[in-house]
């Protein structure tokens, strides 16, 4: 899948977001229905993820094996065909941020899938969607200025997060170490978003993709046989899972949401993106027949609020891609 021309130049949104030119490939863009319905399909794809997840009774690491490694398969013919010229006169430095970018993911799923099983999966894709908070820190800390929206949008979602871990402490020590894990894999989604946004500065989508869960799966084969987890042998309903949750969240979802960043910036991105939210939670109700806790639910609201200011408000640095 080729990436799209550069946006045409379009008055920029958006408040603090927008500092520079309004054509920086940073400024948010009013997308078309084209954009629409792609970001709309992305949507619904990495909603199916966590709850397709919660049914697979394969190991986890198989799981995270088989997604990555398919989808890097899958997008090799697309790299090859359509992108190659984008290979030349790459060096090995050029690749050192994919790789880095494949380690923080492969960290991300090992610690973000068993939570499925632990605790709801409203409060693990909440908790997973926090990314652009410690994003947010991460940039803090390095030495960037930030808003006082994006403070109060901090505030708002560590407050979701004290009910939502509040609430689980009362249900079990398992839902509450599910919730440790999902904010676990939240801040390593964050190290992956950061070395992807470097890498994509010198790889086109195909090839960043390829090489990032290409080192992703093999991270994941090496802990499985070091642990003795297997990665095949599983009964033809897993398989069939993996499957699905390959093409909706590695494929449509992923590979969707790259495809429309530069049209519409990653401010629409990362909010669409915090659509999962509602949307894995309806998945989860109708494929599950999970309610999550009510008490729980003002904390998933106040996280995605909290998320969502912080997105609207903060640094392009802040980019969140999907790590379900």
């Amino acid at each position: 899948m080729k990436d799209p021309p550069a946006p045409r130049r379009s008055p920029a949104r958006g408040g603090a977001l927008q500092e520079g030119h309004a054509s920086s490939a940073w400024a948010l863009h009013r997308p078309g229905s084209r954009e629409v319905g792609l970001l709309s399909l992305a949507v619904v794809g990495i909603s199916l993820s966590a709850p397709l997840t919660a049914m697979v009774t394969a190991p986890m690491l198989a799981l995270a094996f088989w997604r990555n490694a398919a989808g890097a398969a899958a997008l090799v013919p697309v790299l090859v065909t359509r992108e190659r010229g984008t290979l030349s006169g790459l060096k090995a430095r050029d690749l050192r941020s994919s790789v880095v970018a494949g380690l923080f993911l492969a960290a991300h799923f090992a610690a973000w899938l068993p939570s499925l099983s632990m605790t709801t999966v409203a409060a693990s894709v909440a908790l997973a969607t926090t990314t652009p908070i410690w994003t947010a820190l991460a940039a803090r800390i390095s030495g960037v200025r930030l808003s006082a929206a994006v403070w109060w949008g901090l505030l708002l979602a560590f407050a979701g997060v004290v009910l939502i871990v509040g609430v689980d402490v009362t249900v079990s020590a398992e839902a509450l170490a599910g919730d440790a894990l999902a904010l676990l894999g939240a801040v390593c989604a964050g190290g992956y978003v950061l070395a992807g946004a470097r890498a994509r500065q010198r790889l086109a989508t195909s090839a960043y993709a390829v090489l990032c869960y290409s080192v992703c799966a093999a991270v994941i084969a090496g802990a499985a046989l070091l642990v003795d987890v297997p990665l095949a042998g599983f009964e033809a309903r897993d398989w069939w899972l993996i499957a699905g949750i390959t093409v909706s969240a590695q494929l449509f979802g992923h590979t969707l949401l790259n495809l429309v960043l530069s049209s519409v910036g990653p401010t629409v991105v990362s909010l669409a993106v915090l659509l999962e939210v509602p949307g894995a939670l309806l998945f989860a109700l109708i494929l599950l027949g999970q309610v999550p806790p009510l008490l729980a639910l003002p904390g998933v609201v106040l996280v995605v609020a909290g998320v969502a200011l912080v997105v609207r408000a903060g640094r392009p640095t802040m980019l969140v891609e999907p790590g379900t």
